[in-house]
């Protein structure tokens, strides 16, 4: 397929541009919250407005009420909202916690999707126990209890966990805690009784939850998918997580190269605008080129994803690890190339590498996915 947009796609990405630019523009979202100390990180106003312009149920099939497009549209918001920087649970309510959803008995689809498609309510997804991202590894319990389950462990990094209405958590039902099998996916409500929030607010203002379940009680309508069998639904999750993971990364490499080259245009220096010299102009060139490579890969990744192709997992590590490494590329030459005053809070620059940073994290950094496409590749 070619590694662009078709015409339907390409209006939906003038609309995503208009819209973050204009409502979710670092002015009128991400500053205006981090400068009250926002306890959720983000506005629920403008989530209710992606509900409105049904982005919030892009991932949803229309037989639930959504839209039933694919990754490539969702992947297309996500990177105008890595370029305009714009706090929004999309990726963990849209992306991640909808993908899992779509596995789910009419029983779950019908108690949850309804109000993440009007935008009334936000989800999260609980899947990483310590400081890295290792889905391989789950020893968060779940242990039979009547007609339901007792929850048991803990969850770090919880991307919007304390401001959510439901946690998609990955669970350990039998096994070890590095068996593919035993694993279990469960739709926790924020209300359950004995679980426990630590919020932390991180580098790029967002916030996140290191969670605790004691003994929290579940029914069996909580299950989704298969006990024992979510490995599945989580690796489905995960892949599409990824891939939108990079989208959002190639947002923030491709706005901090526009906002640097802007800033080249107009910066004199020695009587001259800096953006004439060769020097500025070669590090520029090479910067460009790499985000559209980057860009290129994600578009092949999501395309593979909604095709159902048995290289879509590859693919996905080797978007994430690609947007990982030139994101980071761009964020850095963007401070160098503003000077002293890129590392100010007056430009906005700064929320570029601190959104960058975050992103790297999320669903495992460049070293983890190199790692994975090494493996997936045979080596």
């Amino acid at each position: 397929m070619p590694l662009y947009y078709d015409d339907d796609q390409t209006m939906l990405a003038e609309t995503a541009n208009q819209f973050m630019a204009e409502e979710g523009s670092i002015k009128n979202q991400l500053r205006h919250w981090r400068d009250r100390n926002c306890k959720d990180g983000f506005g629920h106003a403008l989530w209710k407005q992606f509900g409105e312009m049904g982005f919030t149920g892009m991932l949803v099939g229309e037989d639930d009420g959504g839209l039933g497009m694919g990754q490539v549209e969702a992947n297309i918001v996500l990177e105008e909202i890595g370029r305009n920087l714009t706090p929004s649970p999309f990726l963990s309510s849209s992306v991640l916690a909808a993908t899992a959803l779509k596995h789910g008995s009419n029983e779950v689809k019908g108690r949850w999707l309804p109000d993440l498609i009007s935008g009334d309510k936000v989800y999260a997804v609980a899947i990483d126990e310590g400081p890295k991202h290792r889905p391989e590894t789950i020893a968060c319990k779940a242990e039979k209890s009547g007609n339901g389950f007792r929850l048991s462990g803990k969850k770090d990094f919880v991307v919007y966990g304390a401001s959510s209405e439901m946690i998609v958590v990955a669970a350990r039902t039998s096994g070890s805690d590095s068996d593919d099998d035993g694993v279990t996916l469960f739709a926790v409500p924020q209300d359950a009784a004995g679980m426990s929030h630590d919020s932390v607010r991180l580098v790029d203002s967002s916030m996140a939850s290191h969670i605790t379940f004691d003994g929290v009680e579940l029914d069996g309508d909580s299950v989704i998918g298969e006990v024992d069998g979510g490995r599945e639904v989580l690796n489905a999750m995960l892949m599409a997580g990824r891939v939108g993971s990079a989208a959002e990364g190639v947002g923030v490499a491709r706005g901090a190269m526009d906002m640097t080259v802007d800033y080249l245009r107009q910066r004199k220096q020695f009587g001259k605008v800096i953006g004439e010299f060769q020097a500025l102009q070669h590090r520029a060139a090479h910067l460009y080129s790499e985000v559209e490579i980057a860009r290129a890969v994600t578009i092949k990744a999501a395309q593979l994803v909604d095709g159902g192709s048995e290289k879509a997992d590859l693919m996905a590590s080797v978007a994430k690890a690609k947007v990982a490494k030139v994101a980071g590329l761009a964020v850095r030459e963007g401070v160098q190339m503003h000077g002293g005053i890129g590392m100010t809070d007056e430009y906005d620059i700064g929320f570029y590498m601190k959104r960058d940073r975050a992103l790297q994290e999320f669903l495992g950094d460049q070293y983890y996915h190199a790692g994975r496409v090494a493996e997936l590749s045979g080596y």
